[in-house]
C-alpha cells in the first residue's frame, strides 16, 4: 500500500505515519516542514493555507490518503480536489463533534449533525470538520472514510488532557478527584485509532464510523487510579462530589481535564454508540495501557509535553486545588 499521510508528525497523524510503516506500507509525508516526519517516510512540503501551497501534490498516485485537518474546509476541498483522479480512496479523520448539540446517549452515525461548507474559511471547530467531511466526500464519492473520533489520549498528545493528569499524579499529595469514581468515560487510544482506521481503509470502508471506546471501556475512576499508579509518587486521590465542584464553579473538561459530570453534557461526549464500529473490528487495549505508555513517552520528553498552538493549557491551579481540598 501507498500511502500519502496530510501532516504526519504530530499526534493523530504521527501514530497513523508509524502504523503504517510497521505495515511495510510506502508512506509519503505532506507537511509545512515544521516538525520532522518518522524515518522511513518520503517527505513533500507544502502549505495547504498558502497560493500554490500544493504544488507538491501535482504528480503522485497513492492507494490512500489520511487527512487529519481540523480548520477551514476548504483545505480539504482543494485537496480532495486535487487527488481524486490520483488516489484510491480518502480517510478523513473527523470528530464527534460533528454531532448536534445535545445528543442523547446512545445515539450514532445516523444522528442529527451541524451544518458545514466544503468551501468554508474556519468558523468553529464542529463546523469546520464537518464541512471537511462533506468536501472529502464531494471528490471521493463512495471512496471517502469519515472516522469520527471521539476523545483522543496516549503518546505524542499534544492537547494536554491526560498528559496534565499524569503531571499530576507524579507530584503526589492529596489531588482532587472529580467525582463520582465510576462515572464512564469514552475515549479513543490513538494508536488503536490510527490500526483502525487503516484497517479500515484498507478493506474499502466508506462513509461515518463513530471511533471512540465502547460504553464501560473506562471510568474516571479506572483512568486517574492508572495515572496514580504509573507516576508512583504516592498521589492520594480525593475523589470529590460534584455538586461540590459546580457549587466552586470549577470547569470540567479545561480545569479537570476528562472528566464531566453527570448529564446533558456527558451524555454527548461520552455516550457514543460504536457498534458500527466494533463490528467493523475496533479493539480498544487497556486503559492502563494507554496511561502507561503515555507516561514513557512524557519521561522521554523530560515531563514535559508539546502543546498545540492553538489550545491552552489544561488543569486547575494549585492553589485552587488545595483551596477545594481544605489544605
Amino acid at each position: 500500500m501507498k500511502l500519502l499521510m496530510l501532516g504526519g508528525t504530530e499526534f493523530v497523524g504521527r501514530a497513523i505515519t508509524e502504523e503504517a510503516l510497521d505495515r511495510g506500507w510506502e508512506v509519503t509525508v505532506f507537511h509545512r516542514g515544521h516538525h520532522a516526519p518518522p524515518p522511513g517516510t518520503s517527505a513533500l512540503h507544502g502549505d495547504r493555507t498558502a497560493p500554490g501551497g500544493l504544488d507538491a501534490l501535482a504528480e503522485g498516485e497513492w492507494d490512500l490518503v489520511v487527512d487529519t485537518w481540523s480548520a477551514a474546509p476548504a483545505a480539504v476541498r482543494d485537496t480532495a480536489r486535487l487527488l481524486s483522479g490520483r488516489a484510491g480512496r480518502y480517510a478523513y479523520i473527523s470528530s464527534r463533534s460533528v454531532y448536534a448539540y445535545p445528543a442523547p446517549a446512545g445515539g450514532g452515525e445516523d444522528s442529527p449533525v451541524v451544518e458545514g461548507s466544503p468551501d468554508a474559511g474556519p468558523v468553529a471547530y464542529a463546523e469546520d470538520k464537518r464541512g471537511a467531511e462533506l468536501a472529502a466526500v464531494e471528490a471521493f464519492g463512495d471512496r471517502a472514510l469519515l472516522v469520527r473520533a471521539g476523545l483522543i489520549l496516549g503518546p505524542y498528545e499534544n492537547t494536554g488532557r491526560l498528559p496534565w493528569w499524569l503531571g499530576r499524579t507524579a507530584s503526589g499529595g492529596p489531588v482532587l478527584a472529580p467525582g463520582p469514581r465510576d462515572l464512564p468515560i469514552q475515549y479513543i487510544d490513538v494508536r488503536d485509532l490510527a490500526h483502525w482506521t487503516l484497517d479500515a481503509a484498507e478493506a474499502g470502508r466508506s462513509g461515518a464510523y463513530d471511533v471512540v471506546s465502547p460504553a464501560g471501556h473506562a471510568t474516571i475512576g479506572s483512568l486517574l487510579e492508572a495515572c496514580a499508579a504509573v507516576t508512583g509518587a504516592g498521589a492520594e486521590l480525593r475523589w470529590t462530589d460534584p455538586a461540590v465542584l459546580e457549587e466552586a464553579g470549577v470547569e470540567p473538561w479545561t480545569e479537570l481535564p476528562v472528566w464531566i459530570p453527570a448529564g446533558e453534557a456527558h451524555d454527548y461526549m461520552h455516550g457514543a454508540n460504536v457498534s458500527k464500529a466494533l463490528a467493523a473490528g475496533l479493539e480498544c487495549r487497556p486503559v492502563e495501557e494507554t496511561v502507561a505508555d503515555t507516561w514513557a513517552w512524557l519521561r522521554s520528553l523530560g515531563g514535559v509535553a508539546p502543546l498545540r498552538p492553538d489550545r491552552s493549557a489544561k488543569g486547575i491551579s494549585p492553589e485552587r486545588e488545595a483551596a477545594l481540598l481544605g489544605l
